[in-house]
């Protein structure tokens, strides 16, 4: 991994680095002064590449990067920072966006697990829409966008209370008929949000229901103050997971289901979109029954085919034994 810039550096001609307010696997995250824009803080996103890949693909990555900068930064949402600019420095490339002040939810969280308190669930369920509207926008996008690092250190609060879901490090755009997906950053997202599908270098499993996985595993440890098992673990143990109300009784009954209905491991299990999920948390619609294929409707059809079947046959090969065990003692 490469140094991290100094204090005072100057990027572009333009950015000068305050501190380091970020570290991830994929590089660092600085504050640093906007020297056009008098007064205007920003926040440096920097993007290494693996050195290991050859150099044709790292070539590609970047490609891929300059693609992906060039849509977030024609994002407007109110629950998302802009994305005002991105260069290339040497060997790496930075995205710039606005900084956003104020706590990440995991640092709330925490100080409310200090006190041995509960986050209320109403004041959950109030952050939660505001990121359900992030959600849907990206998703919403053409092609769609997801951000795949959904997590409590990744969704800020300003002073003013607005939600802003930060770091698009692991931003997937899904580009249709593309069937290979380069990862610009090398990494998978967290693990305690993270689906089963999004482990692996291939990602192509991956889709906007894999944003819905971890929007549940994150109002999960919000409203328990316990970390959410991760779906590795969830998958060789599937009781290892605790249902909300088990840690928190005050949590409503909709709210858990919701909740379990989004990290459901599978994703044909999850909602099918940030919409309908939304639906069913904040306006109380019904969950959605999943239809049934046919082949899947033939398959139980003949389990109960063959199930009387044996119950017949178990019930007459009794009568029959019972027959004859009465001949026997007659015959003695």
């Amino acid at each position: 991994m490469a140094l991290a810039l100094n204090s005072g550096e100057v990027l572009h001609d333009r950015y000068k680095v305050r501190e380091r307010i970020g570290q991830g696997g994929a590089g660092s995250i600085y504050l640093a002064d906007d020297l056009r824009l008098e007064g205007r803080l920003c926040a440096l996103k920097e993007v290494e590449y693996d050195t290991a890949l050859p150099e044709n693909i790292r070539e590609e990555a970047r490609g891929q990067f300059l693609r992906e900068a060039t849509i977030l930064a024609r994002l407007d949402h109110p629950n998302l920072p802009k994305v005002s600019d991105f260069f290339s420095n040497g060997p790496r490339d930075y995205l710039v966006m606005d900084y956003v002040p104020g706590d990440d939810l995991r640092t709330i969280m925490l100080e409310a697990r200090r006190n041995k308190t509960f986050l209320p669930e109403g004041q959950v369920l109030g952050w939660a829409h505001q990121l359900a509207n992030a959600l849907a926008y990206l998703h919403g996008q053409e092609p769609a966008i997801v951000h795949r690092d959904i997590k409590p250190s990744n969704l800020k609060i300003t002073p003013a209370g607005l939600l802003k879901l930060v770091d698009f490090g692991l931003v997937k755009i899904m580009a249709p008929n593309e069937e290979v997906t380069i990862t610009v950053i090398q990494g998978q997202g967290t693990a305690l949000y993270t689906p089963l599908e999004q482990y692996g270098s291939d990602d192509t499993h991956t889709d906007t229901r894999s944003d819905i996985y971890s929007f549940g595993a994150t109002l999960y440890h919000l409203l328990t103050n316990e970390p959410p098992v991760d779906a590795r673990k969830r998958f060789i143990q599937p009781a290892s997971l605790n249902p909300p109300r088990q840690i928190n009784p005050s949590i409503s009954a909709r709210t858990e289901k919701a909740v379990l209905w989004a990290m459901a491991l599978h994703p044909d299990e999850r909602p099918p979109s940030i919409e309908v999920f939304s639906d069913f948390l904040f306006e109380g619609h019904e969950m959605p029954t999943r239809p049934v294929s046919l082949q899947t409707a033939l398959d139980l059809q003949t389990i109960r085919i063959f199930g009387q079947r044996a119950d017949a046959f178990l019930a007459w090969t009794t009568a029959g034994l019972l027959i004859l065990s009465l001949i026997a003692t007659l015959v003695h």
